[in-house]
């Protein structure tokens, strides 16, 4: 059973900074299209970021462009999301999640088969 376990998410003001880390365990993790998604009080699920399984190209959503970086790192069946500049907007539930070899597209939602427990990130002005 695949397993993603989130953890870094806090409270920062705005312009701050944080990193993001989600570690797998009991799959094979250089399989997997990893993605972050975010969810806001009263808001829909969205899609962050995401980077492929293959050749480790990255994706983000226009509202974090410039501003966040995510990355992998096979060896440690772990993957990153840095979060700069952070703004009050940012505030929200951020989840990993992963899916086996398909990385298109990598912003669908239902795609995706696990998902972590998520971590609260805050950011107040």
């Amino acid at each position: 059973q695949v397993q993603l376990v989130e953890s870094g998410g806090g409270s920062v003001q705005t312009g701050g900074s944080l990193k993001l880390s989600c570690t797998t365990s009991g799959g094979t993790f250089s399989i997997y299209t990893m993605a972050w998604f975010r969810q806001a009080p009263g808001k829909e699920r969205e899609f962050v970021a995401a980077i492929t399984w293959n050749t480790g190209t990255t994706f983000y959503a226009d509202s974090v462009k410039g501003r966040f970086t995510t990355s992998r790192d096979n060896a440690k069946k772990t993957v990153y999301l840095e979060m700069n500049s952070l703004i009050p907007d940012d505030t929200a539930v951020y989840y990993c999640a992963a899916k086996p070899y398909a990385a298109f597209p990598v912003g669908a939602i239902s795609q995706y088969t696990y998902w972590g427990q998520g971590t609260q990130v805050t950011v107040s002005s």
